[in-house]
């Protein structure tokens, strides 16, 4: 009887432990969930601004400087003193190739911002690079809107060109390359999100 009382008390304690390790895991799921909720709230609500699109809100230009000069590509996520979500070398460049056209520095700057994204979530899982992704893909379509679709050639080789454009300035290294890579390998699949544009492009100059 010794035995079997004694038998009883560690199936006891195996279910107990058992138990805690279960409420424990449990706790740790939920929380990582309303991360991830928080997270892909909070990517879906980062949009692009007019302030952006007409440089009231530009960070400094180091074109001239000759000591000073950030350096860029010290990190991977870069530098973004204005705090707008756009990398301040990408931003630059939108603004400098594009000067007299706030619909494409507006359609390039949100692509811009959607590529940003990429590196700079501090939750990943499935559920925000699916998010990203969305947004990736929203500021991609919206890039279309201001190409004419009459011969479906042109529009094609434009819009590449437009979005080769920035990405080759947003990723421009080895390992930005490979972060992004590894960032991809998180999706899943998903629909598209309606609103293509951050913007009224119709509101805005040529």
């Amino acid at each position: 009887m010794t035995i079997f009382k004694k038998i009883l008390k560690w199936v006891g304690l195996v279910i107990l432990g058992a138990y805690v390790l279960l409420v424990v895991y449990r706790m740790f799921v939920l929380q990582g969930e309303k991360n991830t909720s928080e997270q892909v709230a909070k990517i879906h609500a980062t949009k692009l601004t007019l302030d952006d699109v007409m440089g009231k809100n530009l960070p400094p230009s180091y074109a001239e400087a000759t000591e000073g000069k950030p350096d860029y590509d010290a990190t991977v996520p870069g530098i973004d003193e204005n705090k707008n979500g756009i990398r301040d070398d990408v931003e630059l460049a939108i603004f400098k190739e594009y000067p007299n056209s706030a619909k494409t520095r507006a359609v390039l700057l949100q692509y811009a911002l959607a590529l940003q994204m990429e590196v700079s979530q501090t939750v990943v899982n499935k559920g925000t690079v699916t998010a990203v992704a969305q947004e990736r893909s929203r500021a991609s379509l919206c890039i279309g809107n201001i190409v004419s679709r009459s011969d479906m050639q042109n529009f094609i080789k434009v819009t590449d060109g437009y979005t080769d454009f920035v990405t080759k300035k947003q990723v421009n290294n080895q390992e930005r390359d490979q972060i992004q890579k590894s960032f991809y390998e998180h999706l899943g699949s998903y629909s598209s999100l309606e609103n293509e544009c951050d913007l009224d492009l119709s509101k805005l100059s040529n």
